[in-house]
């Protein structure tokens, strides 16, 4: 028998069940690892296929949304199978026939930035920070390279992956990473359901999807497969990669030799 705290996922219907909740149950970091991954997967393919469903809601239990994805699974000797089940993961939500609604109170960093950023619309407490740090790790983020742009812009988007410095709710919803800022985002994403959602016919919410992200998409879906190369055959081979993500688990401060 699983114990309940490994559980990674709370999946249940809500809203007469034409709301696909999706609640991440790691608190306090609800970290984006492989089994976190595959639980998200495992439910979308057992329930976007539902015929009456209008939209999905991805939250989290405890004070924080996601302190990203797992270092330790991004260690070159494990990261070529974490990235390629992120991107698959991720790129399914893109490509999502139906919304993709996400709710986010405190840190949202990293890897839970990225899978924030594969949804539709994001509503966000205000005290949320949002952010890919992984500049200060010695390496980068693979899809919000590719998301971030798509979302606020090429100038916005290269200043935070550079930077690899956090928003709060406010700056991210005045740049339009964040579609409403409020004191309960999970409660504010549910009324945006029943105000536009609710009562649509499903069929055509499919179908408006599809056309809305078409060209989306096929690009994210190319760009993301050269930067994971980018990642994978580039990045890992340097030093510097290796010994940040080593000084973040030993708890030291990064020894950088620009190679």
């Amino acid at each position: 028998m699983i114990a309940a705290a490994s559980v990674p996922l709370r999946v249940w219907l809500d809203e007469s069940g034409t709301l696909l909740r999706l609640r991440l149950t790691r608190p306090k970091a609800n970290v984006i690892d492989a089994a976190m991954i595959a639980a998200l997967d495992d439910a979308l393919s057992a329930h976007l296929g539902r015929r009456e469903l209008l939209a999905v809601l991805i939250d989290a239990e405890g004070p924080h949304f996601s302190f990203g994805a797992s270092v330790e699974e991004h260690l070159p000797d494990r990261c070529a199978v974490m990235l390629k089940g992120l991107h698959a993961l991720l790129l399914r939500l893109v490509a999502s026939p139906l919304p993709v609604l996400v709710s986010v109170r405190g840190q949202c960093l990293g890897g839970g930035l990225e899978l924030a950023l594969a949804g539709t619309l994001l509503f966000a407490a205000p005290g949320a920070r949002l952010g890919q740090p992984e500049i200060n790790l010695g390496v980068m983020a693979p899809a919000a390279s590719c998301l971030l742009p798509e979302r606020i812009g090429r100038a916005e988007a290269d200043e935070l992956l550079l930077s690899g410095r956090s928003l709060d709710a406010h700056e991210a919803h005045d740049i339009g990473l964040v579609t409403a800022v409020a004191e309960d985002p999970e409660g504010a994403a549910i009324a945006w359901f029943r105000q536009h959602l609710a009562g649509k016919s499903a069929a055509a919410l499919r179908h408006a999807m599809r056309a809305a992200r078409l060209d989306l998409v096929d690009r994210v879906r190319a760009k993301l497969a050269r930067v994971e190369a980018l990642y994978l055959e580039d990045l890992m081979s340097t030093r510097d990669a290796r010994e940040g993500l080593q000084a973040f688990l030993a708890k030291r401060p990064p020894r950088w030799e620009h190679r």
